[in-house]
């Protein structure tokens, strides 16, 4: 039987064209980018061509003298907990070591905070468990709740922003629901109240034009791996006026705020799939919208009781969750890898976890609900002949399920 991938939120295949550019770089720019001679060099400057174009895409003046700076990094979860944590530790009066027992020492209950962070109740692990970490540590951590449809309550910020807050962070584009959120309103509530906001688009960017500038944020998180680039590289984007403090030590790669030598191969490739991606963006969106409503049409027909989360917020094109109610949604998810059909319970980076969504769960949603609910997400390489096959197994499973 073949396999239906329908989990392009986790991880989407590699483009050949990606993997030529990286496999090019691999055998011409090999050397070190901070080696002085001129083999060095020339993979200094591929490194930074690649830093480049993919600012430039993303509207980041990366010119003097605005000079914001695009910090590559691992992937999207180092990127957050870079944005997190190094904005924080920047803004407080902090040792900057997290070697120093003021910082690796956890507060006592009861002891003076250091300040406030605020996030969405929508966040992806990799920004919850940052946060915290600072709440464990005497910091302050407020949550903005979701509306029925998931879309984070910017209503609910104003009241909580003080002269003790030191960031917000919301998403740009949920990773379970596909909801867009309103961050431009939330970056304008933000910048009155002189707090940073960062967002976490990892989501978006390869699916929606995404523009840093107009967003008016302070930092904006990107992974690779989200839009057909390669695993292994993300990067954080910092406003020139923000500070940021390092996380580790030992180099002074990128100005110090992430040392460890780079890869220019994984930064070309990913330079390469977002130049790829935007010289086909408006019909890609377009297939992948097409994509989905095709699926979530057919399902709903044939099982009237399904639940689309989030179905009339607006959405990011290839995600769809949906809840099979009287199911149980882990045994659904085992029973379609069977049947060929991957799919997920949610994030990728919360696999494994018993806990029940938290997205779904501030909806307001039952716990009934919340169990039963599966994500299914498209891609490039989808497509509607596999959307039509992934809905008939999905229909011959939950009735064999049912029965």
């Amino acid at each position: 039987m073949q396999p239906i991938y329908l989990d392009h939120n986790a991880t989407t295949p590699t483009r050949p064209e990606v993997v030529e550019a990286m496999a090019r770089c691999y055998r011409e720019a090999y050397a070190n980018p901070a080696s002085q001679h001129r083999v060095g060099q020339q993979a200094r400057r591929l490194l930074e061509d690649a830093r480049e174009k993919i600012a430039a895409i993303l509207d980041v003046d990366l010119a003097p003298p605005r000079r914001d700076r695009l910090i590559f990094t691992s992937g999207g979860t180092e990127a957050n907990n870079l944005a997190i944590l190094g904005i924080v530790r920047a803004g407080s009066t902090e040792p900057q070591s997290p070697g120093t027992s003021a910082w690796a020492k956890q507060t006592s209950a009861g002891a003076k905070q250091n300040g406030q962070v605020v996030i969405s109740a929508g966040e992806h692990q990799s920004v919850i468990e940052p946060a915290e970490h600072l709440l464990e540590r005497g910091w302050r951590l407020d949550t903005l709740g979701l509306t029925s449809d998931g879309v984070v309550r910017a209503d609910q910020l104003p009241p909580l922003l003080s002269e003790q807050s030191r960031l917000v962070s919301v998403l740009l584009g949920n990773h379970e629901t596909g909801v867009l959120q309103p961050v431009g309103e939330l970056a304008a509530i933000c910048h009155r109240a002189g707090v940073p906001l960062h967002t976490d688009a990892v989501q978006v960017v390869g699916k929606l034009p995404v523009s840093f500038r107009r967003l008016g944020v302070a930092a904006m998180t990107i992974a690779a791996h989200k839009f057909q680039g390669p695993l292994g590289i993300g990067g954080l984007i910092v406003r020139n006026d923000v500070p940021l403090a390092p996380l580790m030590f030992g180099g002074h790669q990128q100005s110090g705020l992430r040392p460890g030598t780079e890869s220019v191969a994984l930064a070309v490739g990913m330079a390469a799939a977002l130049e790829l991606w935007q010289r086909e963006q408006d019909s890609h969106a377009r297939q992948l919208a097409a994509l989905r409503d095709r699926f979530e049409r057919q399902l709903k027909r044939s099982l009237p009781d399904v639940i689309v989360h989030g179905e009339a917020a607006k959405r990011l094109p290839q995600t769809s969750n949906v809840a099979f109610p009287g199911l149980d949604g882990e045994v659904l998810l085992m029973a379609l890898d069977l049947a060929g059909v991957a799919c997920s319970v949610g994030s990728a980076c919360s696999s494994g976890s018993t806990e029940l969504s938290p997205t779904l769960r501030a909806m307001g949603l039952s716990n009934d609900i919340v169990a039963c609910s599966l994500r299914f997400s498209f891609g490039a390489t989808t497509t509607e002949a596999e959307v039509d096959e992934a809905v008939r197994r999905i229909l011959h499973v939950c009735d064999e399920l049912h029965h």
